[in-house]
């Protein structure tokens, strides 16, 4: 097998390996990745504005704001003003939110996290180049992209319709091609 070959098959099972993560999730939890890790952080954080959960998560206060929609329509998150400052608002994890948080699985870039601080510096520094390289390649660099393991836009919701699809790749866990 060429290089180019081999190259483009570790690509394609990255890519798979989020794709059935982001699966596994929906099916498991009906949350996506950046779902999952804002309520996390909303867990973590305590009373959080918008703006500061934003600039926890990576992402834009619209961005935060539509998966915090998405999240108080299913009871898992509520907002309200501040008491002390009532131009500012909080979001807060509901019971319901803690209770869907213990029950699901860890994200992708959480396990991610985990093996990469594990190596030492310069294999690091050698992944990252590789992949900023890679990026380039593909004429991606300037690709607007979060921190998170995760396919499709960060605030859809998952319909039955996607876990019939899901189910029917015969998967039966992340990570496998």
């Amino acid at each position: 097998m060429e290089r180019i070959e081999e190259v483009l098959i570790a690509l394609r099972r990255v890519i798979r390996a989020t794709d059935l993560h982001s699966k596994y999730l929906a099916k498991t939890t009906g949350l996506t990745a950046p779902q999952i890790l804002l309520m996390q952080t909303l867990r973590d954080r305590g009373e959080i504005t918008i703006g500061e959960l934003a600039g926890d998560i990576s992402l834009s206060q619209a961005t935060v704001t539509t998966i915090l929609d998405r999240l108080e329509k299913r009871g898992y998150v509520y907002r309200a003003r501040s008491q002390a400052d009532k131009r500012k608002v909080h979001a807060h994890l509901t019971d319901q939110g803690f209770e869907a948080l213990k029950s699901a699985p860890m994200p992708l870039q959480d396990q991610f996290t985990r093996q990469f601080a594990d190596l030492q510096e310069w294999e690091q520094s050698m992944i990252l180049s590789s992949l900023q390289r890679v990026a380039q390649m593909m004429d991606a660099q300037h690709i607007d992209a979060s921190p998170f393991l995760d396919v499709g836009t960060l605030d859809r919701q998952y319909s039955a319709q996607d876990n019939a699809a899901y189910n029917a790749t015969g998967d039966s866990k992340p990570g496998r091609s």
